[in-house]
């Protein structure tokens, strides 16, 4: 039996949970998130909590066991608490700025980059202390799964250069 996937999920006053056949909706304070699960797993409320059932103990309802139940209780903690991620920009001339909703990025081509993010997707610019410009950006969301592939987009723009501290390693032939 899955660790993972037999543990409850509790949810917090506030916040409301709707189950479908194949969906599950889930609302609270920050916002509402709606998923398909897998036909094979069952979703049932029981006292301020939910349980994750599978139908038996095949290889695929093994594995979507515990992702099942992971996917879900992100879902209720994105509606109570949110996500977040920080990217921090470093280089000369890269700047981040917020005009309109749009994130409107300098790192150094010729042009300027607008990145236009998705619905339920917040982007903060933040001040870097020890630089004093603002190249901290804070992408915020209930959705993990989408703060973390929009936080992967922007960071795609201008990949970072992870050649400056390696140095080759090249050992000695055989003598």
């Amino acid at each position: 039996m899955s660790r993972i996937g037999k543990q409850p999920i509790n949810i917090p006053k506030g916040v409301e949970v709707k189950i479908d056949v194949n969906r599950i909706e889930v609302k609270g304070p920050k916002g509402s998130i709606s998923k398909a699960i897998h036909p094979n797993m069952k979703v049932e409320p029981a006292e301020g909590k939910l349980l994750i059932k599978r139908p038996s103990d095949s290889r695929l309802d093994r594995s979507l066991h515990g992702l099942t139940r992971t996917i879900v209780n992100n879902m209720v903690v994105g509606v109570t608490e949110g996500f977040s991620k920080q990217l921090i920009i470093e280089g000369i001339g890269y700047k981040a700025a917020v005009q309109a909703k749009k994130l409107v990025l300098t790192l150094g081509y010729s042009h300027p980059i607008n990145f236009d993010p998705p619905k339920g997707i917040d982007i903060e610019i933040g001040k870097n202390t020890e630089i004093g410009k603002n190249t901290e950006i804070i992408v915020k969301g209930v959705d993990k799964e989408l703060v973390g592939q929009v936080a992967a987009n922007i960071r795609g723009f201008r990949e970072p250069d992870l050649k400056a501290d390696w140095q080759e390693k090249r050992e000695s032939g055989k003598k």
